[in-house]
């Protein structure tokens, strides 16, 4: 019965967290449209509403082709790895006080577990596509991914020691005692490490290089087609919404607010989580891409070195105060 129970809330979160990205991009390309002083999607449907439904349907049904020079087998396993690596994070994600299907003690640990796995999916991609851009992408993703992963995962130290758990819903539940309720102030140094290194994670603007279609054609996804190549979009968007959640999770109070909301207890986190997204849309119409050497010396000399610095003040400040 508990298996059967369990089966019946991974098919909602599935069904819930795909409506979720199909209508991510409906939004980012109406609210960039909205920047850009013009319309977005606007045919199919009421202003558009049904344009990610089209979308999907146009895919599905679009010829899946592979190069023949290909890595046949690799080629095509890599856009699901990445997209199941992905999926699996959303297992250990506290949406409100229960509302979690695996509450585990190294919780934080195995979202950078899941999120190195997708990476793999990219350099795969990359490699196994027997194309001059695609490697490209791939050779830079992975680069991108070793510089970065470790800048997150030294931001996130902070919290460790403050919280004293990896378990992401006792994270959320010792600040409860922080000004707000929310661990953004103590540890604002960690926060902003870990919001640019989410904008590299996750490949967006102004850190999409493994993409780069003005330079790469498409990169890592240049010679996908189909329903792969909208894999890869959503095994992104998915990693958005993880990125965002984890930033809710660890530094925004989760699932706590002003006031409880009993009807939907995870509103707050679902309001937080959009604010997130909003960012990252916003971002992506606002700034130019970085060269690739300033994306490096990004993470290697200022990111890793502020996040090491802001462990020793922690600790020191754990120390002091208790």
């Amino acid at each position: 019965m508990n298996i059967l129970l369990m089966l019946v809330w991974i098919i909602i979160l599935f069904c819930v967290v795909m409506l979720h990205v199909a209508y991510a991009t409906y939004f980012e390309r109406k609210i960039i449209g909205r920047m850009q002083v013009r319309m977005g999607p606007m045919r199919v449907g009421w202003y558009g509403l049904l344009q990610p439904i089209a979308d999907g349907i146009k895919s599905f049904f679009k010829e899946d082709i592979v190069p023949d020079r290909a890595d046949k087998p690799v080629f095509l396993m890599a856009p699901i790895i990445c997209l199941v690596a992905m999926m699996a994070s959303l297992a250990v994600l506290p949406f409100a006080k229960g509302w979690v299907l695996a509450d585990i003690d190294i919780g934080l640990l195995f979202i950078f577990a899941m999120s190195g796995l997708a990476s793999y999916g990219i350099v795969l991609a990359g490699w196994s596509s027997n194309s001059k851009y695609s490697f490209l992408g791939g050779l830079r993703s992975m680069a991108q991914v070793i510089s970065y992963e470790v800048a997150m995962g030294l931001s996130l130290v902070g919290v460790m020691l403050m919280a004293g758990s990896l378990n992401l819903t006792e994270i959320v539940e010792a600040q409860g005692d922080s000004f707000l309720g929310m661990y953004l102030m103590p540890q604002c140094i960690g926060f902003f490490v870990f919001f640019v290194s989410m904008l590299a994670e996750t490949n967006r603007v102004p850190f999409d290089l493994p993409e780069a279609e003005t330079e790469l054609v498409s990169g890592y996804s240049t010679e996908y087609s189909g329903m792969r190549y909208a894999m890869f979009f959503m095994a992104e968007y998915i990693g958005m919404m993880v990125m965002a959640s984890i930033g809710t999770v660890c530094f925004l109070g989760g699932w706590n607010g002003p006031f409880p909301v009993p009807f939907f207890p995870p509103l707050w986190f679902v309001l937080k989580v959009y604010m997130f997204m909003f960012i990252f849309i916003w971002i992506r119409a606002t700034l130019p891409r970085y060269r690739y050497d300033q994306l490096m010396g990004l993470g290697w000399k200022l990111l890793i070195p502020v996040a090491l610095g802001n462990i020793v003040l922690t600790a020191f400040m754990k120390a002091i105060i208790g």
